[in-house]
Parts: structure tokens; C-alpha cells; sequence
């Protein structure tokens, strides 16, 4: 039995690592992706809370959540958007007779200050490049860097080298 503890913060800033079941590459097939968006903006609705970053891979998802203010249960939150993707895609079950999507845990971090923030910020933006998918943050299809750019945290060139602030950092 694991002894990690979470960290709840009433209102707090929390970056995640969520990854599929055994590291299945089944994440931005067309069906998946559309379901986990529809599944972000249902869970939104009934739970409120803001995504600050995102990006999604076939085998995982990073992102940054903003908590209401007195609220800190993104455990509920991720089990419904889990479960809500996992209703609308077919899947084999696993040994304990659920859906093969979804890694049972998930990792959080609990955002400690603004420079934090932006490390994390910039390390969702720049993983389509680290990991060889595309040579510019902005041609990754699946994430918030063109969102970014539009809110002016970013300029085209923003990614063209490994910034400095997230060198070493890794969360895969």
C-alpha cells in the first residue's frame, strides 16, 4: 500500500499527469478526443473550474487546473471525466472488470507560486517539441499553446530551443 498523500489546496492552482491504462495509445484517435473534450465540458459545468494549459498525447494528458476558491476536490472531478469518457468508447475490460482506458492514479502537483506556474506553463507547451512530434509548440493540434498565443503569454517564435526555465524538468 502506498503512502502518498495528495495535497489539497482549498482554490489551488494543480498541474497533472493522467495516462491511459498499461500506456494504450488510444487518446487523440478522433472518437477518444472528441469525448474526453465533451467530458471536460460536462464535468465543467456541474463542478466548475479552469484549465489553464493543456496537452494531450496518444498515451497521456498534461494540464494546469484553477480551483474555485474553497474548493479543492479534483479527485471527484477526474473520476468523472474518467468515467465520462469511458461510458462513450468501447474497450476491453481489464482483470478487475472495467474498461482498459484509464491508469487507475494520476499524478498532481500542487502550483506553489506565479514562477511555478509558468515553468509548468511552458513545459505542457513545449512537450510536443521535446518529444519529437513537431518543431514549433504551435503544430501540436492537441493542446492550448495557440490559446496562449492568443492571451499573448506567447510569440510565434516562443519554442524555436528548449527554454531555460524547464530544462531537466520531467513529468512523463
Amino acid at each position: 500500500m502506498s503512502d502518498y498523500r495528495r495535497a489539497f489546496q482549498p482554490g489551488g492552482c494543480y498541474f497533472f499527469t493522467v495516462v491511459t491504462y498499461e500506456r494504450r495509445p488510444w487518446l487523440i484517435e478522433k472518437p477518444a478526443i472528441e469525448r474526453l473534450r465533451k467530458a471536460f465540458r460536462h464535468v465543467m459545468k456541474a463542478r466548475p473550474f479552469s484549465i489553464d494549459a493543456i496537452v494531450i498525447w496518444p498515451d497521456h494528458l498534461h494540464c494546469i487546473w484553477q480551483l474555485p476558491e474553497g474548493d479543492h476536490d479534483f479527485p471527484e472531478r477526474w473520476r468523472q471525466i474518467k468515467r465520462f469518457v469511458s461510458i462513450g468508447l468501447e474497450s476491453p475490460l481489464n482483470a478487475r472488470n472495467e474498461k482498459a482506458l484509464w491508469q487507475r492514479r494520476y499524478w498532481e502537483h500542487l502550483i506553489k507560486d506565479e514562477e511555478d506556474w509558468y515553468r509548468h506553463i511552458d513545459y505542457i507547451h513545449y512537450n510536443p517539441v521535446k518529444h519529437g512530434y513537431v518543431t514549433r509548440p504551435a503544430d501540436w493540434p492537441y493542446g492550448s499553446f495557440k490559446l496562449a498565443m492568443k492571451r499573448g503569454w506567447y510569440d510565434a517564435t516562443w519554442g524555436d530551443a528548449e527554454p531555460s526555465s524547464i530544462a531537466g524538468m520531467t513529468f512523463e
